[in-house]
């Protein structure tokens, strides 16, 4: 077992026993839970809108070459400049380089997913800058010196009483603020940062290649400060984010805000196509947009996998995932969590050492059942494990064990030997992995088989 598998089972076992950590988390789903339908009703059929979608998000990756050089030329015509990353250290490279030219003292970054991937505010520590997360959770997470614990909802498993105490902590603030007095003093501590940025990192929810720009959407609108106001606006996005059109929008970011808030679209819509240009007022004086791979070519050449990459970061997946619901975010050790997060995470950083994600699961499709984009989850799951058997990452026990359990199921004459408790005792003294965290498996006094031959003479 690789020390990664047994630190999650180590910290998945103590979260999923926790059960004031499982209360705070089934209230705020239950919320999420109790608006999504409200959401969906602005949809004529939402499953023929879901499996457009799904079309559209297939050939924008089965393109993704064609697709990706169009938005660099169109907006570097525009006065931006595209570089491409290949992993996370050449990202944090090239975001210190140009905060070193720049002289950069503050940056100020929004909330993005891509840049946890690449823990950047650990690297711009280690170069002496301050990096200010703007998004209030993840400003929350950042004060509490965690990493997002939901792709959406970065301080869901905090308590409004554990955020005022973590206020009280660092910020000084008298105990027991409501959440409108804490909003408001994250809000007065941010307004001062976007004025001391030199630089502002924002991430992308869509790329626009017909138009050459980028598509955010947020609540709180604090992407549109971080890109606008700072002199340097920095893009940091994955290369899957790609959409065909501008006019795919339409549909995908209410989609995305319905399975990702329940809201029928969010507060603030923003396409950017480039710095400031001549005549214009407001903006940025220079654009970078940092393309990066990062592992996803690895989903890209896997043509089983690659419907992974049609993901739109919803977060649908984990708050439906009974898994997830137990044993909470931080558990994983990992970016993206929840069944996304088990899916993509070996392709991105091994099989080696994350295979065992893929086996933390119940396999209920409940995930293929709200993704809005209807990947299918749950067999990509079942897609990992196989793979981690053909390339040699899986045990002789279990080799030895799953061939064993494949030749009983196959042999009726195995399965119809012996009583139930016979059964149950031989197979849960050999397959004692299976019962280390199960409970113990209980067979029926007669298979299906004797039932039915027993019932039809």
């Amino acid at each position: 077992m690789s020390n990664t598998a047994a630190s999650f089972i180590a910290k998945s076992t103590i979260k999923a026993a926790d059960l004031d950590h499982r209360r705070k988390i089934n209230f705020n789903i239950g919320k999420y839970n109790a608006v999504v339908p409200f959401g969906k009703k602005q949809f004529a059929n939402i499953l023929q809108t879901r499996e457009w979608a799904k079309n559209r998000k297939w050939e924008a990756i089965e393109n993704l070459d064609k697709y990706l050089e169009d938005f660099e030329r169109k907006i570097t015509e525009r006065g931006a400049k595209v570089l491409w990353a290949s992993d996370a250290k050449e990202a944090q490279e090239y975001i210190g380089n140009i905060c070193k030219e720049r002289n950069c003292k503050t940056l100020v970054k929004s909330k993005s997913m891509v840049t946890e991937e690449i823990h950047l505010n650990d690297y711009l520590e280690l170069k002496g800058i301050e990096s200010v997360e703007t998004d209030l959770g993840e400003y929350i997470q950042q004060l509490d010196g965690e990493s997002p614990y939901h792709i959406v909802t970065p301080a869901m498993h905090k308590s409004k009483e554990d955020v005022a105490k973590l206020f009280a902590e660092k910020l000084g603030t008298p105990p027991g603020l409501t959440p409108e007095e804490l909003t408001l003093v994250a809000r007065k501590k941010l307004r001062e940062k976007y004025i001391q940025a030199e630089v502002g990192v924002t991430g992308a929810n869509f790329i626009l290649p017909d138009i050459g720009a980028i598509a955010l959407t947020e609540n709180e609108g604090n992407a549109r400060l971080s890109c606008a106001w700072p002199k340097t606006h920095i893009v940091v996005v994955g290369i899957e984010k790609v959409i065909p059109s501008i006019h795919d929008l339409p549909v995908f970011w209410p989609l995305l805000s319905t399975f990702g808030t329940g809201q029928k679209v969010t507060v603030y819509n923003t396409i950017v196509a480039g710095p400031k240009q001549a005549g214009e007022k407001d903006g940025p004086e220079e654009m970078i947009v940092i393309l990066l791979d990062n592992g996803r070519t690895n989903l890209l050449a896997n043509t089983k996998a690659r419907e992974a990459l049609y993901c739109i970061r919803c977060g649908a997946c984990l708050n439906a995932c009974p898994v997830y619901k137990n044993i909470g975010g931080h558990a994983y050790e990992t970016t993206y969590s929840g069944p996304i997060g088990k899916v993509i995470t070996p392709h991105l950083q091994g099989i080696d050492e994350y295979k065992h994600l893929s086996y933390a699961s119940s396999l209920c499709g409940n995930c293929t059942e709200v993704c809005p984009v209807r990947i299918n989850l749950h067999e990509l799951l079942l897609e990992n494990r196989r793979e981690a058997v053909v390339t040699g990452e899986s045990n002789i026990a279990e080799r030895v064990a799953w061939k064993v359990w494949k030749a009983a199921s196959l042999s009726r004459m195995l399965m119809n030997a012996g009583n139930g408790k016979m059964k149950s005792w031989v197979v849960n003294k050999i397959f004692k992995g299976w019962t280390v965290h199960r409970d113990h498996l209980h067979f029926s006094s007669k298979t299906f088989n004797e039932m039915w031959k027993e019932r039809n003479k």
